[in-house]
């Protein structure tokens, strides 16, 4: 719809902006405009559920019966290995949170408000639905808004478009279907203004605009197993089950043809038990993993969980 529409359906009027009054009533409605950010689980419960992994489960058993025989080298080994593996992968997970936190601050910003027929410079978090707002050369835009007017302004949207050139804008009416980033009409909270000057209309702030639309869905993002933690769960398993049952033979053999006590023949079976372990490949996943989330963050990609990298590299088509 046309942009004096817009200023019409908010209650605004384009060149005097909102009284105090109407935004102390709009900032109670909708709230500061700020993005919510998932509250991360505490550092004690982060590093505890590193040992979660079912190939870790067995060498903390196999790790605890070496104990139990008194093999300290190889006790030593196992859990160096599991807390090794663990300080790896909660390291990284947390280097990941801190940087998904700041897209919350993405949008913090300083801008000149039209209000009460006054131009004032406020904090973007006092933004409301139906500010007017003027854009210039280097300010951050602090919510989506539909563009007034525009002087040879141009914007750089690529944290949502991933477009690395800078976008000019106008201030037409375009069809309701037209896609995010062909919406020229549009600015998007978050996103930097590199050239011209402009007015706009504020019409989402906080979670409803579309930078908050993203930290929304990262809040809900359920924990899915890729194909590399499928397949180790699976072996996991077919490994325990192998282990306890050529145990449980080997020990029936041993009592019905040697002469050795119970006991003796225990902890033999124990020890060709824990020899079967591989105790290096949760410490080489990990690694192999986390030189792989190094790679990506030198050219700027967040990587919050080891597995994910994984499944980026099994990736054969992106749409």
């Amino acid at each position: 719809m046309p942009a004096e529409q817009v200023a019409e359906m908010l209650r605004t009027d384009p060149k005097q902006g909102l009284d105090s009054s109407e935004v102390n009533n709009r900032l109670q409605k909708f709230g500061e405009n700020t993005i919510s950010v998932k509250k991360e689980k505490s550092s004690i419960i982060s590093f505890f559920l590193q040992f979660k992994q079912p190939l870790v489960l067995i060498l903390i058993i196999a790790g605890s019966i070496t104990a139990i025989l008194q093999e300290w080298i190889d006790t030593g080994v196992i859990f160096g290995v599991v807390v090794a593996n663990a300080i790896i992968g909660f390291i990284q997970e947390h280097k990941a949170g801190k940087a998904i936190q700041a897209l919350a601050r993405i949008v913090k910003s300083e801008n000149v408000i039209i209000r009460n027929g006054e131009k004032t410079r406020l904090p973007s978090s006092e933004i409301v639905p139906g500010d007017m707002v003027q854009l210039r050369s280097g300010d951050k835009i602090p919510a989506d808004m539909r563009l007034y007017y525009t002087k040879d302004l141009k914007i750089d949207e690529s944290i949502l478009t991933g477009e690395s050139i800078s976008v000019k804008k106008r201030t037409e009416v375009f069809p309701s279907n037209t896609i995010l980033a062909e919406r020229k009409n549009m600015a998007y909270g978050g996103t930097l203004v590199t050239n011209g000057y402009g007015i706009g209309i504020v019409v989402r702030t906080g979670d409803d605009t579309e930078t908050g639309k993203i930290s929304q869905t990262m809040i809900k993002a359920e924990e899915i197993e890729t194909p590399l933690t499928r397949r180790i769960s699976y072996f996991s398993k077919k490994l325990l089950l192998a282990i306890l049952g050529l145990s449980i033979l080997t020990f029936v053999f041993g009592i019905l043809v040697t002469q050795r006590t119970a006991t003796e023949l225990f902890m033999e079976v124990v020890a060709l038990s824990v020899a079967v372990i591989p105790e290096g490949l949760p410490a080489a996943m990990t690694i192999t993993l986390a030189i792989g989330v190094g790679h990506m963050a030198k050219k700027n990609a967040i990587i919050r969980k080891l597995p994910a990298v994984e499944t980026l590299g099994s990736t054969t088509i992106i749409c």
